[in-house]
């Protein structure tokens, strides 16, 4: 059965940076098909921050590897679009996906120490992607070129607020920490000024601490550029502070889209609920965390029905089919035959 179209109504009249639409990534192993990410359909608005939520195997990443054009056998994309400012992706070779990369659409990788070289310094890091997109620096003599390209990598060690750049730049990953770390991935991201910034997990291992400073350290960066971010993460808390709307994902789908009011404020899907419900509240220490019972499917040849059917305490017969997306309330979108009733 064909899915519907995810609708997101009350959206920005104008067309979006990036739009999904039925988008299928699966890879082939000796027990068979796993369906990663299946018909995914999501909007990024220009000058939007689209926080991606959901569990560990929940699809976020994949999905938009495969945007970036990064799956590579045994994966592949099995179906569906995906256009950046209406250029079909899908479509293009691995060297028009070169140029791109970096120039229109650049990913902050979840873990910065095995994302970076170790055998490099950052300096070469960085020149090697401002001169790989940047025309202006291409297209002058090859003495000046490494000499703006080294311009251009301090301005924005700079810009990502790490100190006494001009010597930093001379060191190894190894020699940075956490946090510096993930300011050098999100400077190489930004250093060719894309229009879209996707952030995979860029907290990750990150103390609360430095996990404030890099998430404002994005939210700058967004108004300054005026850039769109997708910003890939598990924490409910996270997004609710620093997104405008939210995706949920879990096993591969899209379960609930919204603004981040209506999705935190007035979860209608009962996994983004087992989501809420499973983070401590500090304005109530006394109400017990209710983790959600069982764990993700396996996704190798998975049958026809809600794939949160096994976890579900309101499953119905009625789930055991393909559940379309349904239209909840103008902006707000639930893959749900019984959502659950308003607050």
């Amino acid at each position: 059965m064909d899915q519907p179209e995810l609708i997101v109504a009350d959206a920005p009249s104008e067309q979006p940076i990036l739009r999904l639409r039925g988008l299928s990534t699966s890879f082939n192993t000796h027990d068979g098909v796993v369906t990663a990410v299946q018909d995914v359909d999501l909007d990024v608005m220009r000058g939007e921050c689209l926080g991606i939520v959901g569990e560990s195997g929940s699809g976020k990443s994949v999905t938009f590897a495969s945007v970036m054009g990064l799956i590579k056998a045994p994966g592949k994309i099995v179906g569906g679009s995906i256009l950046l400012d209406g250029l079909e992706l899908t479509s293009l070779g691995p060297k028009a996906m070169r140029k791109l990369r970096g120039k229109q659409i650049a990913m902050t990788m979840q873990d910065a120490l095995t994302a970076l070289n170790p055998s490099m310094t950052v300096e070469t890091q960085l020149c090697e992607a401002i001169m790989a997109h940047d025309e202006d620096i291409s297209s002058l003599p090859r003495r000046q070129q490494s000499r703006r390209a080294r311009e251009c990598a301090i301005e924005m060690m700079t810009l990502v607020g790490i100190p006494s750049p001009a010597k930093r730049l001379k060191e190894y990953p190894h020699q940075f920490s956490g946090g510096m770390r993930q300011r050098i991935m999100i400077a190489i991201a930004l250093a060719c000024k894309p229009r879209l910034l996707i952030a995979d997990e860029p907290t990750t291992a990150l103390d609360v601490t430095i996990q404030a400073q890099v998430l404002e350290l994005i939210a700058e960066l967004r108004a300054t550029l005026g850039m769109s971010v997708v910003l890939i993460t598990h924490d409910l808390g996270v997004v609710a502070e620093q997104c405008d709307r939210i995706v949920v994902m879990y096993a591969g789908q899209v379960m609930e889209t919204g603004t981040a009011d209506e999705v935190i404020g007035n979860p209608r899907h009962p996994y983004t609920r087992g989501l809420l419900g499973s983070m401590p509240r500090l304005e109530d220490p006394e109400t017990p965390i209710r983790p959600i019972p069982g764990m993700v499917p396996s996704l190798i040849n998975f049958p026809t029905q809600c794939r949160f059917y096994s976890r579900c305490e309101r499953r119905q017969e009625a789930c055991l089919a393909e559940i379309p997306v349904r239209v909840h309330s103008p902006g707000h979108s639930v893959r749900c035959l019984f959502p659950e009733t308003e607050r």
